[in-house]
Parts: C-alpha cells; structure tokens; sequence
C-alpha cells in the first residue's frame, strides 16, 4: 500500500528524467538525456564528480577499435571465466558504443596520451580528469546538479510508473523532492563499507529503493568480488600485483598466489598468517611509468616510507562485493529499462552479466559498461517522455520506501545503524563465509540476515541525518540477503561464486538467476538468450579449430 507524502520539502523540483548518482554512468545517462532534449536533474550522494570508485583512481576501459579479429578475442578473453554466460550481442553493444564515446571524449578535450607510434592511447581513463570533464559536460548540457543529496525512496504514481524521488540534503539537512517521468538509478554497486578505495558511497541504495518500487535484481550470486590491497591502506588497484611475489612472514614463497586464482590462494593463507608482497618483478625502467599511470597506488607506501619494490609490505583483501562483482538491477531490454516502468538502471547498478556472465574486475569491462549503458539509458528515458507528451499531466506520486520512512509512531525501538551495519559485515566479509561457500554457511548467514532484516523493519529514526545512515545500512543488509539467497540456488562453481560442496561448473545450470522481494526474498532462474548460446557454442569450436589445425566434425 502507498503512503501518503506528508514532508515539508525544503526543494521542490519537476524533471523530465532524473538520474540518481554521478559517476560515470550517471553522468552519462545525464548527458545523452539532456542532449535528447529533456530537462534532466541529477542527484548525487557527494559532489558529483569526485565521488565513487571511479573518481579516485585510473580505469581501464575495454576500448577495442572495429577490427573484426581484435574485437573476437576481446569478446572470447572472458567468455569462460565468465562461466559462459555472457551475450556476445550485448557484448557487441557495448564495444561499439564504448568506441563512439571514448572518441567523444577526446573531442571535448580530455587529454590521453599517446603510445610509442605517436597514436592515441584510449584504453584508460584518470577519474579525476575524466569525471571533471563529466560534470562540465553535463552542466553544459543544461542538467541542474544536487551535490550532497542522496535519494531515499523513490515516488510511485497511482498507475505504478515510477514519479521521481525524495531524498536529503547533507548540508543543509533539509528534504528534497523531484517528481520526474522517468527515473534512471545509477548509485553503483554495493561494498558494504569495506574501505576499498572510493567505495565509501556505494552501498546499495539504489538496489534497495528499485526492488521497494517492484524491481528485481539478477546474479546477485556474482558479488564476492575482493580486492588485493596493502593492510594499512584503502587502495585496492590491483594492476601492479601482476608484478608482484607473494611471501609468508618467513620469506617463503607462496605457491599459486600470483596466478589466475591467486586471490583464492591469498585468502586460504590469511586464514591462518600474514600475507607479504614485493613488486620486484617490475624492471627500473618500468617503475617510473608505473608511479605516472596509477600515482594514488603509490601514495600509502610513501606515506608509511615503503618502497614497494624493494620491500616487503604486508597485504589483505578487501571485499568490493558487486561494485567488482557482476550482478545488480535486472535489465528488460535494450533501453537498459527495469521491470517497473519509467525506471531505467544503468553502470554497477545494473547487472553485468550481459556482457561478462558470472566474473569481472575493476575498470575494463564495467567502465565500459558505465558508459554504454549511461548513454543508452539516459536517450532511451528522453524518448520515454516524448512518448507521454500527449498524455494527461503527471497525477498523484506517493513515496514506497519502507526501512526507516514509517512514521516514529509505527516503530518500536530505535534503530541501531552502527550496530546493523557491524552485523551485516560479519556475514558478508569473513573469506570463509562469502569467498569459500558453503551449503551449511550460507544457509547460517542468511538466517541471521533475515532476522537482521525483520529487527530493522521494526526501528525508527529520529533525524535526517542518521536516516541517511540507515538506509544504507538497510540496503546493504537487503543486497546481502538477495547475494545468499541467489548463491544458494546456484549449486555449482561458476564465475566469481565458488561453492565449495560444488566444485564444479554444472551445464544444467547455465542459466541466469533472478532474484527480488524485500521481507520474503524470492529467486527464479532465466534462461539464456539461446542467440548468444549458440554464438558461445560456435566460439568454442572456432576456438577448437584453431587449436587443432583441422576440421571439427
């Protein structure tokens, strides 16, 4: 049942489009719906532009030029890390669009380098200089920006289309409403405040105010993303680990922990001792770029007087749960629309399984992603309003935000944030619980979780600013409920999500899993797109051919 909107608001603003967060997603969906023609505001949770993972370090971007055989191996190089469940449509998608875009930038002036050939090199961005270009552009494009005003709940209209959101201004204290037609989330992923670098923001609001409206989340079983990171630090830019040699306490080499799996060999070690690394495969002449490309890498070693090349520093990983993880709002089609109408998702927000299945990393595949699906979202929400323009006025909206919202007289005690938020990560970052799944684990953790969520369903808040606090405690303890419910379905090792009385991947379970619900949490699974299955199944035989030199039969 709807509530009845009874806040004084301090803002009162009508949109055509709304975009909630303003990273690069955000700020690109902002862009391209401004540039369609509508009147766009965006909402951000800090100062956009210097928020979020993005913003606070360099990003690869899967930048691959139209040549047919560079963009088959880039679209083959994760198919099966992926656990083959990606669609190399919306794989094509992406790449074409990440093209166009990155182009783009070049031409409102960002500056990339140029490689040995005195050519371009576009496969990297900085986030400071990218996400200052971003907030030009968009302010440029006439978007009018709200700096340090979360978005709690989103408005609903009396036909279930999505009516813009409310939300508070952390400066001032005071609520703010905009009522738009259409409604893009772009918040992020959720690191259930792990302090990986520049993920103190992103904690899941956005998943929790689209499934509030009656939106569903997919591979949320593709979250148990950690990052490697030095112990007294929050960088967890993993690049220049490739160079690295992992030690014990001793000395002593640690066998596998600088492989493909070696974050898994890693976090088996830190179970019982302290892990150690050196950069010293990194070559002298290569240390000067290194310090050039990723400065911020740097920067806690030479606080501390380490030379990471020279010396041993001791390391730990950081859960960045599906902010590097896979899954997130469930995408109906092209548009980047959700299941509710008028609600468009877009970046880590949404689901990347379309394009990478069950395993990514950072920047690479999701900064394109970011891009891509900004753009499509934000042109996709203008034509959306075009569509209404003949329709009778925006009616009646009213807020379906639950945790935190009731009014005090409908709470029994206070809620606890510090205390919620504490619990929930003892379920969440433990390597033992979330990294190494089991049946008899997850089903444990997710009790608790479920007995979390009904304490908090029954608390109340007395000021703005810790309701700001509670509903990010609330939708991280929602996204780690819809991550359980999910890896429990999942009963193999696919992907990201390693479940240790499965070990293996399972063909009957090449499938998407759905997942939605707030007080009873509820999971399906989706076929695959049978096009992109057989696309996948030809690969593989390509693959096979060029193996063997000859025909497959």
């Amino acid at each position: 049942m709807l509530k009845t909107l009874t806040t004084d608001f301090e803002l009162d603003l009508q949109a055509d489009v709304l975009v909630i967060g303003g990273g690069p997603a955000g700020t690109w969906a902002a862009w391209s719906a401004a540039s369609s023609g509508a009147r766009v505001v965006l909402v951000d949770k800090g100062y956009c532009g210097t928020t979020g993972c993005a913003a606070a370090s360099g990003n690869g971007v899967w930048y691959v030029p139209p040549d047919p055989e560079a963009r088959e191996t880039a679209k083959a190089s994760r198919e099966s890390l992926g656990g083959f469940l990606s669609d190399r449509h919306w794989m094509d998608r992406v790449l074409n669009q990440t093209y166009v875009n990155v182009n783009q930038l070049a031409e409102w002036g960002y500056p990339f380098p140029t490689d040995d050939e005195g050519k371009p090199y576009r496969r990297s961005l900085q986030g400071p200089e990218y996400m200052r270009l971003m907030r030009r552009q968009i302010q440029r494009a006439g978007v009018k920006i709200l700096d340090h005003s979360p978005a709690l709940e989103l408005l609903v209209g009396e036909d279930g289309a999505i009516g813009g959101a409310t939300g508070v201004n952390r400066q001032t204290g005071g609520r703010w409403m905009v009522r738009s037609r259409a409604t893009i989330i772009a918040t992020g992923g959720c690191a259930f405040l792990s302090k990986a670098l520049g993920c103190n923001v992103l904690t899941g609001d956005g998943y929790l105010m689209a499934a509030e409206a009656g939106a569903e989340m997919s591979g949320m079983e593709f979250s148990n993303a950690y990052g490697i990171s030095p112990a007294f630090s929050s960088v967890t830019k993993t690049l220049f680990y490739n160079w690295a040699t992992f030690t014990y306490e001793d000395g002593t080499v640690i066998p596998g922990a600088g492989s493909q799996r070696g974050r898994s060999v890693i976090a088996q070690t830190l179970l019982q001792q302290p892990v150690y690394a050196i950069l010293d495969k990194a070559t002298q002449s290569m240390r000067p770029s290194m310090r050039l490309a990723q400065p911020n890498f740097f920067l806690p070693f030479d606080r501390a007087g380490i030379d990471p090349f020279t010396q041993r520093f001791p390391v730990t990983l950081r859960l960045e749960g599906t902010v590097r993880g896979t899954g997130g709002i469930r995408i109906v089609d092209e548009s980047c629309a959700t299941s509710v109408r008028g609600l468009y998702a877009a970046g880590d927000a949404a689901t990347r399984e379309l394009i990478c299945g069950g395993f990514t990393g950072g920047g690479s595949h999701n900064a394109a992603w970011a891009i891509s699906s900004g753009y499509w979202s934000g042109q996709s929400a203008a034509e959306y309003i075009r569509s209404l323009k003949e329709q009778k006025a925006q009616g009646r909206v009213q807020g379906v935000g639950e945790v935190g919202l009731k009014s005090q007289s409908d709470r029994h005690h206070k809620f606890a944030t510090d205390e919620v938020i504490h619990a929930v990560q003892a379920e969440v970052f433990p390597y033992e619980k979330n990294l190494f799944r089991t049946e008899q684990g997850l089903t444990e953790s997710l009790g608790r979780l479920n007995h979390l969520w009904q304490e908090i369903r029954s608390s109340q808040v007395t000021s703005n600013q810790e309701l700001i606090r509670a509903r990010e405690a609330a939708a991280m303890v929602a996204t780690a409920r819809w991550m359980y419910s999910s890896a429990i379905e999942r009963k193999e090792t696919r992907g990201m999500h390693k479940h240790l009385d499965y070990p293996e991947q399972d063909p009957n379970q090449q499938h998407y899993l759905i997942s939605g619900g707030l007080d009873q949490v509820w999971v399906k699974t989706q076929p695959l797109n049978t096009t992109a299955k057989a696309e996948i199944f030809q690969s593989k035989i390509q693959n096979l051919k060029s193996k063997i030199g000859g025909a497959v039969v």
